[in-house]
């Protein structure tokens, strides 16, 4: 069995024995956007100037998250203009590596997870308020540190600020589980989960050593013991997920809304004074996230 603590202290120690080659052809996409310095500024057709468009600042609308201690959270985060994220093993591994000292030492707990090659998906349980934001902060800045000196490049990696949505636990939260780990599927880059080496899916269905993981009371409801859990577990992943379920889930991560029924929407709504469904664009009417349906 391939445990993940193999992988992450290679990707700690361990050197990228192409690293030169990866470094040049790094070089050479960056080149490719260069912009020779002999080339002549392009004149205006008219002398006539014209007011710029307005540009919608989107930091403008950035509400502070919901991050009540206890409830699972969906989280995602893209590389900048979806591009690459990770370009080795040995980047994976020290992704992986980064995540759980930082939720360590934020109290986080982190339940399932995949890493694909241009976004990361991830289900985490803070201890505290906003314990969550401090992983990802922590985790998103030294990874960045990383990359940029291991590939001799600069600037940032991840496109603006991580998505995130809160997960009831009945119904909502093993599903949550299965979408994360079924994602290099969908991708088209598997064909069965436990092919994919970058996701929790083995340690949650095939009992693979993983010392990143916290399993989720909802998991440890599958079984006894961890030969129970897993195979209940497995069972699972015969069926195809609810699509409607799938849907919801991926609108709620989009939008950073809640994925659960209407009551626990409606609950937190109440508590945290912001919407949490899916409504209509603009402004909220006063008391809208407590009456919409």
């Amino acid at each position: 069995t391939r445990g993940i603590g193999r992988g992450i202290g290679r990707g700690i120690g361990g050197q990228i024995s192409n690293s030169r080659e990866l470094r040049r052809n790094w070089g050479q996409i960056n080149n490719l956007n260069a912009i020779p310095t002999n080339c002549p500024s392009p004149t205006p057709k008219h002398d006539t100037i014209q007011a710029p468009n307005p540009i919608k600042d989107d930091r403008m609308a950035r509400l502070p998250r919901i991050c009540p201690p206890g409830i699972p959270q969906h989280i995602i985060q893209r590389g900048n203009n979806r591009s690459a994220c990770f370009y080795a093993d040995e980047d994976y591994s020290r992704y992986l590596a980064t995540l759980k000292e930082q939720a360590e030492k934020y109290g986080c707990a982190i339940h399932a997870y995949v890493l694909m090659t241009n976004h990361v998906h991830l289900l985490m349980t803070p201890e505290a308020d906003g314990a969550i934001s401090s992983v990802m902060q922590s985790t998103g800045g030294r990874y960045v540190k990383y990359i940029n000196k291991f590939y001799e490049r600069t600037g940032g990696l991840w496109e603006g600020r991580y998505k995130a949505s809160l997960v009831q636990t009945e119904r909502y939260l093993l599903t949550c589980y299965r979408y994360i780990e079924m994602n290099p599927v969908r991708a088209g880059m598997v064909s069965h989960p436990a092919e994919y080496q970058w996701s929790s899916y083995r340690a949650n269905a095939q009992e693979e050593e993983n010392d990143i993981l916290t399993p989720h009371e909802e998991y440890l409801r599958l079984g006894q013991n961890p030969r129970e859990r897993a195979l209940s577990y497995r069972e699972l992943f015969r069926y195809q997920l609810d699509q409607g379920l799938v849907d919801e889930i991926r609108a709620a991560i989009n939008h950073e809304l809640v994925a659960g029924s209407s009551r626990f929407k409606d609950e937190i709504a109440q508590a945290s004074q912001r919407r949490t469904k899916v409504g209509q664009p603009g402004r909220p009417r006063k008391n809208d996230c407590i009456r919409e349906n």
